[in-house]
């Protein structure tokens, strides 16, 4: 029998299966500690010091899940597993559009990369979505990170229908992300703004690739 060649999928099950409890009682935990630190300031709020501005709080909780988020995404980036859910594409020519995240992605899993994007057109695309899914083996993974503090991953991927370099900027602080990729795409070059996520939390929907 002639067994043909299956690529991996985009979110491998047995990735998931090793990572969601992990990841769950690490959330979990921050969370615990963001809820001692604000129980720690009611209680000095009610020994007669000055109570804190609740904007101020409101602030610097998020500034806690931002840095939570961003920690998680370097983790992320450093295991080769991760997916920048896109909710933003921008064109060649600057024209942009506002997209659905779970079908506009950059995955990595591993020594594969997926790009696809998905558009709300009559017409059906190349994947059934009105856009396009190609994928590829990465055959260059590199990281840094510039003056400002953000994180910079060049990746080259190359495949039967996608040959680009994707570069992903994962910006100080945060989990929010852009990846350029560029040539052998028929709108030559397209830029994805989303959110970098782990591979094992991300709820995207691949299409069949070219």
């Amino acid at each position: 029998m002639e067994h043909k060649n299956i690529r991996p999928p985009i979110l491998p099950p047995t990735y998931m299966q090793r990572n969601k409890t992990k990841e769950g009682t690490m959330r979990r935990l921050a969370y615990i500690a963001l809820a001692a630190a604000v129980a720690l300031a009611v209680t000095a709020t009610g020994s007669g010091s000055t109570p804190p501005d609740d904007k101020e709080q409101r602030r610097a909780a998020r500034d806690s899940m931002a840095r939570e988020a961003h920690s998680e995404a370097l983790a992320a980036i450093d295991d080769s597993a991760f997916v920048i859910e896109a909710d933003r594409v921008t064109f060649k020519r600057g024209y942009m559009a506002s997209v659905t995240a779970n079908t506009n992605f950059v995955a990595v899993c591993g020594q594969w990369a997926v790009v696809q994007v998905a558009f709300d057109v009559p017409w059906p695309g190349f994947n059934g979505l009105g856009g396009i899914t190609v994928d590829g083996r990465i055959v260059k993974y590199r990281k840094s990170t510039d003056r400002r503090g953000n994180t910079i991953i060049d990746i080259g991927v190359s495949g039967h229908a996608l040959s680009a370099q994707v570069s992903v900027t994962l910006w100080r602080n945060s989990n929010e992300a852009t990846a350029r990729i560029s040539q052998n795409l028929r709108s030559g070059r397209i830029t994805l703004d989303g959110r970098l996520v782990p591979a094992a939390r991300s709820s995207v929907y691949g299409a069949m690739p070219l």
